[in-house]
């Protein structure tokens, strides 16, 4: 395991798998090096929850933005509300955002428009924005989709973040200037089209994540996810490009660093 500080750059600490364990959470991410831990909002609740919660602890990050599967009724409504609680400042980064095709619990237009809003929210305050990908097996429409928007928006910056496809998309969202972040997916037997993602994504476009509570990895799988479980994934991704585990710590928590403007110690 790395001993070079680390960053889980996607986790869902406010969620209620860590109600009342957050302290032992970070705790144990102290302990395994990893430095900053981004705690990813999927509403505007949870973007308020993000920040309240940031505030505990110098190692905690927060992000505010709308996951496409917790859209509500009231759309423009919650994205004037989100409008705010941007402007008032203290996010790393907008999102998670994107598009999310498997679940089809949100019509497509609905998604494609909350992701522009987003986009353009991202764009108005420099900020990263964290784009969110999923379709069913065998299709490939969400990332196409996701291509064309994040492609419309001048001055976008930001990550696709636990990345589930492969190369190809991964070639275009880093033609669009996108960093591409890797979870514990890396580790399972059957995610041998993310490894392959992984060996052609370069290191200084890359970071890693944990999308905690889920996705623990390898030896991890089938508990609940944290941060403290980010470096399995860091080990793995530096066995694919053959490079140690402190290499991978360094660089992908260097990409970190500069996406989302925090220092890593």
């Amino acid at each position: 395991m790395p001993a070079a500080p680390l960053v889980d750059s996607h986790c869902h600490l406010t969620w209620p798998d860590f109600e009342g364990d957050v302290p032992a959470v970070v705790e144990r991410m102290a302990a395994a090096h990893v430095a900053r831990a981004v705690v990813v909002a999927t509403s505007v609740e949870d973007a308020r929850r993000t920040k309240a919660l940031a505030a505990t602890s110098p190692l905690l990050v927060p992000t505010a933005g709308i996951h496409p599967n917790d859209l509500p009724e009231g759309l423009d409504d919650a994205l004037a509300e989100l409008r705010s609680l941007v402007a008032e400042g203290g996010y790393v980064a907008v999102g998670e955002t994107g598009l999310d095709y498997y679940r089809d619990s949100t019509e497509p237009d609905v998604q494609r428009r909350a992701f522009h809003a987003q986009c353009e929210l991202a764009v108005a305050h420099d900020l990263p924005v964290i784009v969110h990908i999923r379709d069913r097996d065998g299709r490939t429409a969400a990332y196409d989709d996701v291509d064309a928007v994040i492609g419309s928006h001048e001055g976008l910056r930001g990550v696709i973040h636990c990345y589930t496809g492969g190369p190809d998309h991964a070639r275009r969202y880093l033609d669009r200037g996108f960093v591409v972040s890797f979870a514990g997916i890396l580790t399972f037997p059957k995610g041998e089209n993310v490894r392959e993602a992984a060996r052609v994504v370069p290191l200084d476009r890359t970071m890693v994540e944990t999308d905690a509570p889920f996705l623990a990895p390898v030896p991890y799988r089938g508990k609940r996810n944290e941060p403290a479980y980010v470096a399995h994934t860091a080990a793995a991704l530096a066995a694919l490009h053959g490079l140690e585990p402190d290499e991978i710590a360094r660089r992908t928590s260097q990409v970190a660093a500069d996406l989302f403007r925090f220092a890593v110690e």
